[in-house]
């Protein structure tokens, strides 16, 4: 049976360690008792907010004013294998990086490199999370989920989650509930071709090569660690909701405005990051921007702060607010855009707060 409690304060519940308390939480550890907190909460016209494992989550310092449903739900299962490829079927509550470690030490490629990414599997296709030339648009099959509107289960395949750069049809909207995600994964104990260049050099390969799945989890994982990126309670750095901005995909004239800009500023031997995206379009860096536009690393509001390890990552090493968070991104975004004219987008999902 669910269990419900009232006023429960959800700094505890995520990265940041920020947040408010929640009118309603509801902890569901069935697909059963996650369908009816949800469908109980909409009967009663009360707002949901489904919560996984919080490391992608920005909360107003006033909480959440309706149901905050806690997604426990576990298990893995094997659902399918046909010529090396297994599907595997993970329920929403999983945590993330144990299945990809499960992942590989059962000799399942194609998610090694999304080692390290704090969060629970049911958030996986919602961020269309990616790291190091992987992401799980690239292996996902198929989403279970609730349809709040229709009121009942439905499967998506990969077209109807509509995945793009850190997006999919469930970003952005409350229709959906994941309930489990199947992925399509190598029956392999070498990685996808490495397509990283920075974890290829980390490696020793060139781009293109493979590696064991336990030397390029060991990769990944050393990567983001120095990065801050992997959670620890004895590293302040690490609190934090991950890559707070995306990185800007532009148009060929955005990109040449900016590159402009750039060789005005620094004159014409520094060089703007490129990465060629469909379409004739350009991803460039967020972190490069930041750091470009004067921020440093540690650089701080109040008790919020950029990760001493990191350009892309906003933190509360302790003491911080929301607010102060929201203060410091702002002011970011407010001086990437003054310099390079490039507005930068934020990647956790906000809840009662905007930039």
């Amino acid at each position: 049976m669910a269990v419900f409690a009232e006023e429960v304060n959800l700094a505890g519940y995520t990265t940041l360690r920020l947040g408010g308390p929640a009118r309603r939480f509801v902890e569901a550890t069935t697909e059963d008792e996650l369908v009816a907190a949800v469908r109980r909460a909409d009967d009663e016209g009360e707002p949901v907010l489904v919560l996984g494992g919080g490391s992608n989550l920005v909360v107003s310092d006033d909480g959440f004013p309706g149901t905050v449903v806690h997604v426990g739900t576990r298990g893995v299962e094997r659902v399918a294998a046909d010529g090396g490829t297994v599907h595997v079927r993970a329920q929403a509550g999983e945590d993330w990086d144990a299945f990809v470690a499960r992942s590989v030490a059962d000799g399942l490629a194609g998610i090694e490199c999304l080692s390290g990414i704090p969060g629970r599997v049911g958030a996986s296709p919602i961020q269309n999370i990616g790291a190091y030339g992987q992401d799980v648009s690239q292996t996902i099959v198929e989403v279970r989920a609730y349809d709040r509107r229709e009121r009942s289960v439905v499967a998506l395949d990969p077209a109807s989650c509509r995945f793009s750069y850190r997006n999919s049809v469930f970003k952005g909207s409350d229709r959906y509930v994941v309930l489990d995600v199947t992925f399509a994964l190598d029956e392999s104990e070498e990685s996808r071709p490495v397509a990283y260049a920075e974890l290829a050099k980390r490696l020793g390969v060139r781009t293109g090569e493979r590696v064991t799945l336990k030397e390029a989890r060991d990769a990944v994982l050393e990567l983001r660690r120095k990065k801050g990126m992997v959670l620890d309670p004895a590293d302040p750095d690490t609190r934090s909701a991950g890559s707070f901005f995306t990185n800007p995909v532009l148009d060929p004239e955005q990109f040449a405005e900016v590159e402009r800009r750039v060789a005005e500023r620094f004159g014409p031997d520094v060089t703007l990051p490129r990465y060629p995206e469909a379409g004739g379009r350009v991803k460039t860096s967020a972190a490069w921007l930041i750091d470009h536009a004067g921020f440093s690393k540690g650089h701080a509001v109040g008790p919020a702060r950029i990760s001493t390890k990191h350009s892309l990552a906003l933190t509360n090493p302790g003491g911080a607010t929301t607010d102060d968070l929201l203060k410091l991104a702002r002011q970011v975004r407010d001086g990437v855009r003054d310099a390079f004219g490039v507005e930068l987008v934020n990647e956790p999902v906000f809840v009662g707060v905007s930039l």
